[in-house]
């Protein structure tokens, strides 16, 4: 059931896919995604990044053991108010945004990163290529 200024389940599902698929993710993939508060998320942040306040997503990518053989890739938790408050900022249709945000995590997921420059042009150019086949503009144009 969808809450009041969050997108429905089947979003969040739809975006999931296009990420998996434009990743080229060929086996099944279960992910978690926790919508949270400002001080869940702030507490999050700090509590597993050392950094003491909310951002918008994080990523936590699942650590099994070789001999469990589940399809799971991780945990993903999204800050309502921090996705709402930069879309206004950054003058992004809010839908778009918590696209935008929700693939940003899955590909964390799935081992992308944006620590260093080319990994970043590498992760950003997949992420707008998956926007846009779902209709979504560029977000770092």
């Amino acid at each position: 059931m969808a809450r009041a200024g969050l997108p429905a389940p089947a979003s969040f599902r739809r975006w999931v896919e296009a990420a998996l698929h434009g990743a080229r993710r060929r086996k099944p993939a279960e992910l978690s995604i926790r919508i949270v508060d400002a001080d869940e998320g702030r507490a999050l942040n700090r509590d597993y990044r050392g950094k003491d306040y909310a951002t918008n997503v994080l990523s936590f990518p699942a650590d099994l053991p070789p001999s469990v053989a589940l399809p799971l890739i991780g945990d993903l938790a999204i800050c309502a108010p921090v996705v709402q408050r930069e879309a206004v900022e950054q003058g992004k249709v809010p839908r778009d945004h918590w696209a935008h945000l929700t693939i940003h995590g899955v590909l964390h997921l799935l081992g992308y990163d944006h620590l260093e420059d080319t990994e970043a042009e590498a992760m950003e150019a997949l992420e707008t290529r998956i926007l846009a086949g779902l209709g979504i503009a560029d977000p770092y144009a």
